[in-house]
């Protein structure tokens, strides 16, 4: 539970950095478009000799989003923007000329606006606005016109296009797809777990080691929450998305989070039958069939065919009693996982009986 408690921080740093160099993974996914992008950028700006053209670089780093509709609505707005601002900053320096002190006086102000007022107005407002700084300041340092505007203008229609064509090459769905492929592996190395942990618990000794696969669920975990952190807070997240049917995430996490954490507790604090056993009919077919529930889930998630059923469970009470926590930690898992399945079929939730005891 506290693997990470007696690591040293450069070892915590390398599980971290190497966990995430995959292409399943978002944060990977969003530092490969932005790294490309900004390479893209320098290289136009350099072969191109433009005129400031740190903006363009500015521009794909500031407009860059996780998906290609977010991006085209941000650029959209940000280029509106840079247009009211090239406007008002143009005027500005045709009206005032040469006289550096009236920007001094502008220049605080315009400042505090942009950078306190400007996120709350929105992305346009703020692009205007740092369009106005950039003149006032720029102003005092050297003689400048209305050409400075028109600079800064083409600069960032110039990173606009880098990075809406770096978001429509590079994951232009964003985390759509990728939380989907995420939940699937989560849930088929989680529900590999359920199985193991029942025959450990009935059969090994008090303060046995977690399950063998623990760690590589815990990997899953982190890789299915950062794509599910990543698509609640993408706008063109619909649910009914054309890829398949819509799923409850959080209700997965919380499942998912369930099996590790039975794996790796009950094996080591669960307590035993009174006669140690090996496990019966009912705990069996109940750890497998939740196994199946699992794999059917993912197969779901995955597009695949879910028309196979869950195995039969005996009806009746088990030969030996289990372990209360197993037979409890078992029963939680049935509810969530039939509860998942009937909200993915758009069935009703099943009843609160204990699941495989059902006639």
């Amino acid at each position: 539970m506290f693997w990470y408690a007696e690591l040293a921080a450069p070892r915590l740093w390398a599980r971290r950095v190497l966990g995430n160099v995959t292409l399943r993974s978002v944060l990977f996914q969003n530092a490969v478009r932005t790294a490309l992008g900004l390479a893209a950028a320098r290289l136009v700006a350099g072969s191109l000799d433009l005129t400031h053209g740190f903006w363009v670089l500015l521009a794909v780093l500031t407009l860059g989003r996780s998906t290609l509709g977010a991006t085209w609505q941000a650029i959209r707005r940000a280029v509106a923007g840079n247009a009211a601002g090239a406007v008002a900053a143009g005027a500005l320096l045709i009206g005032i000329g040469p006289y550096t002190e009236g920007y001094a006086v502008l220049l605080a102000p315009l400042m505090l606006l942009a950078f306190f007022g400007g996120p709350m107005l929105g992305i346009a407002c703020t692009q205007a606005l740092f369009t106005l700084v950039v003149a006032t300041a720029f102003a005092q340092i050297s003689p400048v016109t209305w050409r400075l505007s028109e600079a800064r203008m083409i600069d960032v229609v110039t990173g606009s296009v880098i990075g809406l064509l770096c978001g429509l090459l590079a994951w232009p769905a964003g985390a759509r797809r990728e939380v989907r492929r995420a939940m699937a592996a989560l849930l088929r190395s989680c529900g590999a777990l359920v199985p193991g942990t029942a025959e450990a618990l009935l059969t090994a000794p008090p303060g046995a080691r977690a399950v063998p696969g623990a760690m590589v669920s815990v990997h899953r975990m982190r890789l299915a929450e950062a794509a599910y952190t990543q698509y609640r807070t993408e706008a063109s997240a619909k649910p009914g998305a054309p890829e398949g049917p819509e799923a409850d995430w959080h209700a997965l996490l919380v499942a998912a989070d369930d099996m590790l954490w039975g794996a790796h507790r009950l094996p080591l604090f669960g307590l035993r039958p009174a006669v140690p056993a090996p496990p019966d009919a009912w705990t069996r077919r109940s750890a497998e069939g939740l196994q199946e529930a699992a794999l059917r889930i993912a197969a779901r998630l995955d597009g695949g065919d879910n028309r196979s059923s869950a195995p039969a469970a005996p009806g009746g009470s088990p030969p030996v009693p289990p372990s209360v926590d197993l037979e409890v930690w078992i029963t939680t898992l049935g509810h969530q996982l039939a509860r998942i399945e009937a909200s993915m079929a758009g069935r009703e939730p099943p009843g609160q009986g204990r699941p495989g005891r059902e006639p």
